[in-house]
Order: structure tokens, then C-alpha cells, then sequence
């Protein structure tokens, strides 16, 4: 809807008060303000001051929003939001030489005040107000109510409103930030180093996903937003940095949800001269850190449930897994007809003509994974579902690889890493035999990928990790929406 809506009373009101300060030689949307204190600071430092104290403070300069304003005559009482929390200000008409403009103060509006900290009769900490400055006038009143179901599609679009107005919002976005500082902490403190690659890609790679496609006119040649930074990273051990990281933005082309954004942040990290055993180990020690240093507990509430992090965590062979879902012995070499034939009997309706792992993969999603809630490593991937991880010494037909589940989602995936280029290159060529018959998710041909291979890459793990989902956790949240600011919606009715 437009600024200047002749149909919105409110904020003609508003245009008018504009109008009037400009009138009066008052810049509405003024410029820098000397802020010394933050309302949060304040309230930590001082909450359980003496009034000796108080006083000794002297004058403190604060800038934010209004949020509330209360008139009382020749007072006035507000609340100052800045990001690290709310203060109340106290205004008097014989001790504040502009209080008429003071009281014209609308609920949005930015200022700056300069004043000194007191405590009043209910012992709420405020400051007097001595002198202020408007920075920016809210054209736009703050919604009173902002909470329902028809609302929730405006509050992700409008998240800037979303983030004044809903204390709960702006919690899990502080709450993101201090996962992603921990994260940094615990892979710096053990000698991992912090990289980027591309995010524009001429061979997209790392994951099995359909790519969003764009053209580059000067070099005129198509390139693809990444699915996963996975075969940069890995190069990048082939040139000798052992211990790598990226934490990234990755694209894919696919639907979205409560669990999916097209846009998504992972965390991927690479180790030289260890397998995807150890990476469990790292992965319980990285997430009962998290939980240790963010929140201050192992134990998560996740809707009805209790996640409780404490190690060492379930190991569920994927077979295994299958098996006990469909109750009958399911392997590598069950025929996709028996298979069909025992998911029948669970009322999942199954095409026997299709391929095996097609099978294994949709029984695994419908029966097994909505059994995951406590965390669980599921291991012992068929080779078909993994064409980058390492094949199992024990069983050629497996590979070295987990998912870990918590709250029935996928929360990470990790494997030993292939590093034979024969081998890759074989698994590549029938990645693309599948490409050519129609599926757009199978994995491209990177030749230049396992030319690097035939470089020599060490032995080694990777692993990522979704952030949004691992914030959805901790956070407690149903929908990715919830942990992403800006998510992907469709367009806007009238837009």
C-alpha cells in the first residue's frame, strides 16, 4: 500500500505532524547522536544500584524507538527500545524547555535523550529526561495487536515490524547470532580455518539438488547459485589446508515449507586424516557445547517432547533402520519387489518397478525418520544414496557415512570422503547417465573435481550442519520461517 494512502487517517496525522516540525525549523529525520549507554547495559549494570549510586552516574545519552508514551498532564512517561532492550524515560514540563514537542512524540518514532537515571516509587529504573532530538519520525503507526494466524504471513514479510513488536522474535535472532559466534569459537579453538568459495558456480556439485541458473554476459557463459560449497572445500585439502570451514549460504531450486527455504544457511567443515567416526565424536561434543554455552543446558524442550543431549547418542545402521520399520530383513540386495511388497503391508503404496534405493529412500522418510526423536546417528548408508562418501571396508555396498536426526529432522550429514578420482569419476559418469534420463537433482560430471583428486587429497571427513534447523531446535520452533529473517514467500496480493 503506498506511503501516502489518502484513506489512512493515521497517517495523515502523521504526515501533518511532520509538516508542522518542519515548520517549526525541526529536522524530522535528524543525523548523528552521541550515544553513550545502551537501555540493556543499563539495566545490568544498575538494576540493583544505591541511589548514591544512582546519582553517580551523571548524565547518560541513549538513542531507539518509542514504543510507548503515557501523558499525564505537565509529565510524561515512554519507553526507549534500542536492540539490547527497553528503559523508561520521564519527562516534566518545568525541567524539559521543548515538552509541548516532547508530548507530540508519537509511538515508532526514533529520538535521542540525554538525562539522569533515577528510580521511581515502584522501583522501575528510568531516566529523566533533560534534553532530545528527534532522528527519524515514524510515518507509519506500530500495529497494537500482533499475533493471530492471518497475521503470520505479514509478520515474515514485514519483519522489521515483526522485530519491534514481538519481544519472542527478536529473542530467537539474538539467540541465531550466538549459536553462529559459538560455532566460529569451537572450530577456531581446534585449529580449523575459515574459508569462502564461490557462490556463483559453472558446475553446481556437493549435493543432490535442482540449481537456480543465471547467465554472465561478459564471459557469456551460464553459472549456477550453489547447492553446497562441498568440492570447493575439498580442493581446497588437495592444496594442504587440513582443517577447513565455511559457514554459507546455499540455493536450491526446490519447494518450500516449514522445513525448507530456497535460500538456507549450512555450516560445512572438513578434517584431513579422519573418518566420519570421528566427526560423531566432534558432532556430540560441538552440540552439547552449543547447548552448554547458548542456553546454559542439555536438556531442549521441542514441542511435546524433551531432547536430551547428553552423550554418547543412538547409532542406527540404515538397513537396520528399514528392517525394523518394515519387519522383514531388508539389505542391499533385497529385490525392490519384496520390499514393496512388506511397505503394502504398512499401508505405504511403493513402485516395485523402481529402482532399489528409490524404495529404501521413500520408506526411509515415511516409516523411520518420524521415529528419530532423541538424537541419532544413522549410519551405513547403501553406496547409491552417497555418490561423494567413501565405500565401507567391510561391506563395498555401504559407505562411512551419518545423518544425525534430533526432533525428526535432519540436522547433519558427514561422511569419509572419497578420495580415489577412479572411483569418483566412475560414480560421476553414472550421476550423469541419470542427469540424461531426466533427473534434474543427480549430481553434474566436475571433471576439474577429480582432476584435483588425481592431485592426491588426504584421507578425511566432512560434515554439514543446517544452521536454521539446528536454531529451529534450540529455539523450539515448528517452522524455518521462524529462524530465517527474511524468508521466501510468494508475492505480495496487489504488489
Amino acid at each position: 500500500m503506498s506511503l501516502l494512502d489518502e484513506g489512512n487517517d493515521l497517517v495523515r496525522q502523521r504526515l501533518a505532524k511532520l509538516e508542522s516540525l518542519r515548520a517549526r525549523g525541526i529536522d524530522p529525520f535528524g543525523g548523528r547522536y552521541p550515544v553513550s549507554h545502551w537501555a540493556g547495559q543499563l539495566h545490568e549494570r544498575l538494576e540493583k544500584a544505591t541511589e548514591d549510586e544512582l546519582k553517580a552516574t551523571g548524565l547518560v545519552s541513549l538513542a531507539g524507538r518509542l514504543v510507548a508514551v503515557r501523558h499525564h498532564g505537565k509529565t510524561c512517561f515512554a519507553n526507549l527500545q534500542d536492540q539490547t532492550g527497553r528503559i523508561q524515560l520521564y519527562a516534566r514540563a518545568d525541567q524539559l524547555g521543548d515538552f509541548t514537542t516532547f508530548t507530540e512524540l508519537d509511538v515508532g518514532d526514533f529520538i535521542g535523550v540525554t538525562g539522569e537515571v533515577f528510580r521511581t516509587r515502584t522501583g522501575e529504573l528510568t531516566v529523566a529526561v533533560k534534553s532530545f532530538a528527534f532522528l527519524a519520525k515514524a510515518l507509519r503507526p506500530l500495529p497494537e495487536k500482533w499475533h493471530g494466524l492471518k497475521d503470520v504471513e505479514t509478520r515474515y514479510r514485514q519483519r522489521y515490524v515483526d522485530l519491534v513488536v514481538n519481544p519472542d522474535a527478536r529473542a530467537i535472532f539474538l539467540l541465531r547470532s550466538r549459536v553462529i559466534q559459538a560455532l566460529r569459537k569451537f572450530l577456531d579453538a581446534r585449529g580449523f580455518l575459515e574459508v569462502e568459495t564461490p557462490m556463483m558456480q559453472p558446475i553446481p556439485g556437493g549435493a543432490i539438488a535442482r540449481p537456480f541458473k543465471t547467465h554472465h554476459n561478459a564471459l557469456d557463459m551460464d553459472l549456477y547459485l550453489r547447492i553446497a560449497p562441498e568440492l570447493y572445500l575439498k580442493r581446497l585439502l588437495v592444496g594442504g589446508l587440513d582443517r577447513v570451514y565455511e559457514i554459507n549460504r546455499n540455493f536450491r531450486n526446490e519447494g518450500v515449507s516449514t522445513q525448507h527455504n530456497p535460500e538456507f544457511t549450512m555450516l560445512e567443515f572438513y578434517q584431513a586424516y579422519a573418518d566420519y567416526t570421528d566427526l560423531m565424536e566432534l558432532t556430540e561434543e560441538l552440540f552439547t557445547h552449543l547447548a552448554e554455552s547458548v542456553l546454559g543446558r542439555l536438556t531442549l524442550t521441542w514441542g511435546e517432547h524433551e531432547i536430551h543431549l547428553r552423550r554418547r547418542w543412538t547409532r542406527l545402521p540404515f538397513f537396520q533402520g528399514l528392517s525394523e520399520a518394515l519387519g522383514v530383513a531388508v539389505t542391499p540386495e533385497t529385490e525392490a519387489a519384496v520390499i514393496a511388497r512388506a511397505a503394502a503391508a504398512h499401508a505405504m503404496t511403493l513402485d516395485a518397478d523402481a529402482p532399489p534405493w528409490k524404495l529404501w529412500k521413500d520408506v526411509f522418510e515415511e516409516r523411520v525418520e518420524p521415529t528419530l526423536v532423541q538424537p541419532t546417528f544413522v549410519t551405513n548408508f547403501p553406496v547409491a544414496l552417497s555418490p561423494l562418501a567413501k565405500k565401507s571396508r567391510d561391506n563395498p555396498a555401504l559407505v562411512d557415512r551419518f545423518e544425525l536426526f534430533i526432533g525428526r529432522r535432519e540436522l547433519a550429514n558427514a561422511y569419509s570422503e572419497l578420495n580415489d578420482p577412479i572411483d569418483q569419476l566412475g560414480r560421476f559418469r553414472e550421476q550423469a547417465a541419470l542427469q540424461a534420463r531426466g533427473d534434474d537433482e543427480a549430481h553434474w560430471l566436475d571433471t576439474d573435481y577429480v582432476r584435483a583428486l588425481e592431485y592426491g587429497m588426504p584421507p578425511a571427513a566432512g560434515e554439514g550442519i543446517g544452521i536454521d534447523r539446528l536454531v529451529m531446535l534450540f529455539a523450539d520452533q515448528p517452522s524455518i520461517r521462524e529462524v530465517i529473517l527474511f524468508p521466501h514467500l510468494r508475492p505480495e496480493a496487489g504488489a
